[in-house]
């Protein structure tokens, strides 16, 4: 497991229709807050601020072709114009489970990147495709 401190953020919010709002700063854009989202929010927060990530090589809400399916990859970081990590965020009382993992792994097909990362904002696992271990930290960029 990845133990990661994030961020304090000054994330802005708004309410609108009965329903509130936060401002993705990747995606330049207000998304309705859900428990998934805040989740990613943070994520992000935690890639730019702590380890530094350029925030202009990182796709949020990706959508991907599964063979003819559409998909949507929560966060993909590039690296020399290759997607290089996947992370995928659930809620916070969703489980990591093997679920969890099969969908991660299927959107590797499509993307063979370095690193796949799963988060529910307090449990973090990784993995490193091309050594085949278990990540204790996230990456550096």
């Amino acid at each position: 497991m990845i133990k990661i401190d994030y961020p304090n953020n000054r994330f802005r919010f708004k309410e609108e229709g009965g329903k509130e709002f936060i401002f993705d700063e990747v995606r330049k854009q207000w998304i309705k807050l859900t428990p998934e989202e805040w989740v990613r929010q943070n994520f992000l927060q935690y890639l730019i601020q702590i380890k530094k990530y350029p925030a202009s090589l990182i796709a949020v809400e990706k959508e991907i072709a599964l063979g003819e399916l559409k998909r949507r990859c929560d966060i993909i970081i590039y690296k020399n114009e290759k997607p290089w990590m996947i992370v995928e965020c659930k809620e916070m009382n969703v489980e990591l489970n093997d679920k969890v993992v099969e969908q991660i792994l299927n959107y590797n097909q499509s993307l063979d990147v370095c690193y796949l990362i799963v988060s529910n904002g307090t449990t973090v696992f990784g993995f490193d495709t091309t050594q085949k271990l278990s990540l204790h930290a996230i990456p550096d960029y």
